[in-house]
């Protein structure tokens, strides 16, 4: 991992906790409830945190080796990723822009609080005209060109920093997971852009460990999120000197719902019982689902009572406060 060029930014390694009284409460309404434990990527400290500072710790020490000035990404509204990477770029002395995407209609304050409040406060220049469906890829081409045709030197980051240089960032937490005073035999998490599941297959695998990965898919079905985690941990893997395969990579698409960012009533029981019975805060649109997923599969048996199980928090909490109105 030292062969890469790194760009420090979060705080790591973020803690592992055992979550007891919600182990407890569980297990007075099931059978067989394993041992559970949260990864706190939710505290790396950059801008409220979140997983994509593992990311981009990487990619922002690419763009420095490359010689860029200004970082260029995209994503959602309430996009967690365009926050760090806004977040990163000040901290890199970097300009950002962040190009939004309208992928579902609520209201004001879902256009403007969040994630959105605080790219303002961290300084990006905001492009959100886009509407659900557009090619956000050639927009941040388009708006590259532009920048060069100045004399600035951008760096487009694809959306969620999910490439085969971000990726390393949770190769980086794979081995921290290797590392834990515990024998983890699960590790679930919400999965989307696909960087953080690819990133985690391709470590684990590296040092032969027999932890399981679990990824609750946010917005694809299973065979379509599998093979998009597939094709990034692949090239992934093969620059750490690995090889992953298919039965790899594990997904669970049943929490879904009617889309992405589009509120279950499973994700929105699963904020309010973590927050009630460990004090921590999860968003809505990807550790709310995804910690439903894991409930879920406590509920149907998925995991044997000595398993130990972590959660991986990806962060994004800030997000609640564009959802107001669906915790109401």
């Amino acid at each position: 991992m030292a062969r890469f060029a790194r760009f420090p930014l979060g705080h790591f390694p973020t803690p592992l906790e055992p979550m007891d009284r919600l182990t407890a409460k569980l297990r007075a309404r099931h059978d067989k409830v394993p041992n559970l434990w949260i990864k706190r990527d939710d505290c790396t400290g950059l801008a409220t945190g979140g997983n994509k500072t593992r990311k981009l710790e990487y990619l922002v020490g690419d763009a420095i080796a490359q010689g860029a000035d200004t970082l260029i990404t995209q994503g959602a509204t309430q996009s967690n990723h365009a926050r760090q990477t806004a977040a990163a770029a000040a901290r890199a002395g970097m300009h950002s822009w962040v190009l939004l995407e309208r992928r579902q209609v609520r209201d004001e304050e879902y256009e403007n609080s969040g994630n959105v409040l605080l790219d303002q406060l961290l300084g990006a220049t905001i492009m959100d005209q886009f509407q659900a469906g557009a090619d956000m890829d050639a927009a941040m081409a388009e708006i590259a060109d532009d920048l060069r045709s100045e004399g600035r030197k951008p760096y487009v980051i694809p959306g969620g920093g999910s490439n085969p240089v971000g990726a390393l960032g949770y190769v980086g937490c794979a081995l921290e997971l290797d590392a834990a005073p515990v024998a983890i035999d699960w590790v679930v998490h919400a999965t989307g852009s696909t960087g953080t599941q690819a990133g985690l297959v391709a470590g684990l695998r590296a040092v032969h460990s027999p932890a399981k990965v679990l990824g609750v898919s946010v917005r694809q079905t299973e065979h379509k999120q599998i093979d998009a985690v597939l094709a990034l941990a692949e090239p992934t893997a093969d620059s750490i000197g690995t090889q992953v395969g298919r039965d790899d990579v594990l997904v669970d698409d049943r929490w879904v719902g009617e889309g992405y960012g589009v509120p279950t009533q499973s994700m929105i029981d699963a904020v309010y019982l973590l927050a009630g019975t460990e004090g921590i805060l999860l968003d809505p649109v990807y550790s709310g689902k995804a910690f439903a997923g894991l409930l879920g599969g406590i509920a149907e048996g998925r995991f044997a009572e000595t398993d130990n199980v972590v959660f991986l928090h990806t962060g994004g909490a800030v997000g609640l406060f564009a959802y107001r109105t669906t915790f109401q």
